[in-house]
């Protein structure tokens, strides 16, 4: 599915979802469009990244509904593309207002990137996964919906022992001085 049909089946999966919804950050830059902080930090100007990025968090908590534990997953390579530098700020934040997120390092992931890097993943129950997809540059291009039990079931374990193998996003943010 595209972009659009992405956001839109997404948003239906998400208002109605419960339990853990896993996510998991590969890449190590994304293209965020026209978003004013993102911009402001390409442009080198940190502390305006970071002044437009404080204006996003009212919209963190929202999307963390009390029903969910959202589990983000975010693999780093060090040291950070100034993109990595900035997302975990960002995550940061997104951590104060109730986000379960860790960050693992590269090769936590090895053992499941034979065949190239793992995918960007969300998994929301034993019938649903989607591949998020972006081109070359790191331009989101939409989605590719999994709701197979026998083939998303597994990923749940992976994912979880993943996570597990992670430090939480503040600690780590906080001891490689991320903001």
């Amino acid at each position: 599915m595209n972009a659009t049909e992405y956001g839109a089946d997404f948003a239906r999966e998400f208002e109605r979802a419960s339990g853990v919804l896993w996510k998991l950050e590969r890449a190590q830059h994304f293209d965020e469009g026209d978003l004013p902080s993102y911009l402001a930090m390409l442009d080198g100007d940190w502390d305006r990244a970071m002044e437009l990025a404080e204006q996003m968090r009212p919209g963190f908590r929202s999307d963390n509904p009390d029903h969910m534990d959202f589990r983000r997953i975010r693999i780093v390579e060090e040291p950070f593309s100034p993109y990595v530098r900035w997302e975990l700020a960002l995550l940061a934040m997104r951590a104060e207002e109730g986000e379960n997120s860790r960050v693992v390092p590269v090769s936590a992931v090895h053992p499941y990137e034979a065949d190239g890097p793992v995918p960007e993943l969300v998994l929301f129950n034993p019938a649903l996964l989607y591949e998020v997809l972006y081109d070359e540059i790191g331009v989101h291009t939409g989605a590719r919906k999994i709701t197979d039990p026998d083939f998303v079931e597994p990923c749940i374990p992976v994912l979880a022992s993943i996570f597990d193998e992670g430090e939480d996003l503040r600690t780590y943010c906080a001891r490689m001085r991320v903001a």
